[in-house]
């Protein structure tokens, strides 16, 4: 079982929900974040008043996924997210241990479904 994480623009959720339905992946969570990456932000003035602007919005996406499915959910992440620009995003993947549906006790591959 992976763990897979991602960071994306907002304005692709619709794009990557898409293509994760096309690639059979159906449950994940999503959640607002903010960062940045290589660029370290822009300077911006508003008002007469310079202002770095370091943290970007984004959105993570969390998707606990079986073996089977790591590269799948790995490709439609990608094809949904990628516009070619700088901040398009990225993606984690790491090993988890294990997990536990607390409905009906499923546990492992099973309780990720």
């Amino acid at each position: 079982m992976k763990m897979v994480i991602a960071y994306i623009r907002p304005e692709k959720l619709d794009d990557v929900k898409a293509e994760l339905t096309k690639a059979e992946v159906f449950r994940m969570s999503v959640s607002e974040a903010m960062g940045c990456g290589k660029t370290r932000g822009y300077k911006e003035s508003y008002r007469g008043v310079d202002q770095n602007i370091n943290l970007y919005k984004k959105l993570r996406l969390e998707i606990g996924v079986n073996d089977n499915f790591l590269e799948k959910t790995i490709n439609a992440i990608m094809t949904g997210a990628k516009t070619g620009r700088t901040g398009d995003g990225l993606i984690f993947v790491s090993e988890l241990v294990d997990c536990i549906r607390i409905r009906t006790n499923e546990r492992g591959s099973l309780g990720i479904g």
